[in-house]
């Protein structure tokens, strides 16, 4: 007699009623005694209990969906009998907090970083050339473009490049507003992050983003590694780029003189991102950075989960573990923010999943959120920061940002992250200069696919590898590339154009 063949899939608690397929079922395969009834795709929801309409459908045991019809055991659950609605959710703030368990000081592991004059340190030492305005791009990135051809910079082998960060606005805002507000923090936080050795600013002149008003507000004057130009007042194109050539190349010898040196791996900031997820990725790549996270918090160090959009459904979950009221309450606050400002827009917050992300198995925004919150590991929630605010607090952190992954970075490495980790399922093309970016593949298909942009392969968990050492593994890689392994998306030169500051509001 035949039986039906089994199949390989996850049941995440004893409270969920689907499985993940982890390879594709076909119709009439088995796992833990229920029968497929129809195509299941690789990453995608089994039902294992009879699910009827409007009841909740449960993973990680919590609630992502509720049935749109009654849903027999063994079918294939996904949009087409899942939907979205509102519903209460436990926003008690700080039931699971717990202390932190450092590692002792004889234990504490180190990198190699450049410690700056502040005290901070940085796992690169670049020249940035920023703008004020989109109409000075063109020329900033002349400046850089010249700089790097003339072979100049293999005079100097402690600076690790000159780059242009351009944007697409600066203009046609209002100046005492929001939108004036972020770029001015961000161009702030990237012109003092530690991964930077010399800034040159750019403009136009007539913009609305000036800088002479940016220095002020910062008390910032021209130095040695800070200069500042303008295209109107220096004479047009060509006189600026020749400007602003010399003005870099005044500034790389003492840039330079910057030489990596033990740091210890608390001085390590952590930016968290996930793209292009799947329905592994909050199985396999994201608990482990998660894992990875525990681990830097208990050196001291410090980790930034964002995307504000892609942990709705989660929030209470991080509020548990909010290390104060006041926390738990500006998260809370961020989340109703969120909530009017895309209501405010006609938009809905499900409308997150991306089609890629439901094509690699995501139902709903709940399911995403739930995957993408387990990078933030097990630890208090320290802090709570507005869009490229300087991260001052140790510990596990969340900054609010959009969803949209460039955006998201941008705000995070203004915040003063040196050091990025991003997830990845569907497979993201990205990098984050002046923070190198590992990539974590969460399946070992598209870790293979994507092989040349893949940093870390965290397909293996489905194959029996602990998250505990999957965690290890990443954490040695992040104190590698801080320490100057460069990770595939800087040996494919990604990261000028990720430079993307959040524009809200009007543009006028």
């Amino acid at each position: 007699m035949l039986t039906a063949p089994t199949a390989r899939a996850l049941r995440l608690t004893d409270a969920d009623n689907i499985v993940v397929a982890i390879e594709p079922f076909s119709a009439g395969d088995t796992f833990a005694g229920v029968t497929a009834s129809q195509r299941v795709p690789r990453g995608h929801k089994m039902a294992v209990e009879a699910i009827a309409c409007d009841a909740a459908v449960v993973k990680y045991g919590q609630v992502i969906g509720f049935a749109r019809e009654d849903i027999a055991p063994g079918s294939w659950v996904h949009e087409h009998n899942v939907y979205l609605h509102s519903f209460d959710r436990d926003y008690a703030f700080g039931t699971e907090t717990k202390p932190t368990a450092f590692v002792t000081p004889e234990r504490r592991r180190t990198f190699q970083g450049f410690r700056r004059a502040n005290g901070k340190y940085g796992t690169r030492n670049y020249v940035a050339v920023l703008t004020s305005v989109n109409c000075s791009a063109s020329a900033a990135r002349f400046i850089a473009d010249h700089v790097t051809r003339s072979g100049i910079l293999a005079d100097y082998p402690n600076v690790d490049g000159v780059i242009s960060l351009v944007h697409g606005t600066g203009c046609g805002l209002d100046t005492h507003g929001e939108a004036y507000e972020l770029l001015k923090r961000t161009q702030w936080g990237f012109a003092t992050n530690p991964n930077v050795g010399g800034v040159l600013m750019v403009g136009l002149g007539c913009e609305a983003f000036q800088i002479p008003r940016w220095m002020r507000s910062y008390g910032i004057s021209e130095d040695a590694t800070f200069r500042t130009l303008t295209i109107q007042e220096v004479g047009g194109t060509r006189k600026t780029v020749e400007a602003g050539v010399r003005a870099v190349e005044e500034m790389l010898p003492i840039v330079n003189q910057a030489t990596r040196g033990e740091a210890p791996a608390s001085e390590l900031m952590l930016a968290l991102q996930c793209g292009g997820s799947d329905g592994y990725s909050g199985i396999t790549a994201n608990p482990a950075l998660g894992v990875a996270v525990d681990l830097l918090v208990a050196e001291g160090g410090t980790a930034i989960l964002s995307e504000t959009p892609e942990i709705y459904g989660a929030e209470h979950l991080l509020m548990h573990r909010a290390g104060s009221t006041q926390v738990g309450e500006k998260l809370a606050e961020r989340i109703r923010w969120w909530e009017d400002y895309t209501a405010r827009h006609n938009m809905e917050m499900n409308n997150n999943p991306s089609p890629g992300n439901k094509a690699g198995g995501l139902t709903t925004i709940l399911e995403k959120s739930l995957g993408a919150a387990a990078k933030g590991g097990s630890t208090n929630l320290n802090g709570v920061f507005d869009y490229a605010d300087p991260v001052t607090a140790k510990g596990l952190v969340f900054m609010d940002t959009p969803g949209y992954d460039p955006v998201s970075a941008t705000g995070q490495v203004a915040g003063g992250a040196n050091v990025l980790c991003f997830t990845t399922g569907r497979g993201s093309a990205f990098g984050c200069k002046p923070t190198p970016s590992l990539k974590l593949a969460s399946n070992s298909y598209i870790y293979e696919q994507m092989n040349e942009d893949m940093d870390i392969n965290c397909g293996d968990v489905l194959d029996g590898v602990s998250l505990a050492q999957k965690g290890e593994e990443i954490l040695q890689r992040v104190l590698a590339v801080a320490s100057g392994e460069r990770t595939k998306s800087e040996q494919l030169g990604y990261g000028d154009s990720e430079f993307v500051p959040w524009s809200v509001g009007a543009t006028m």
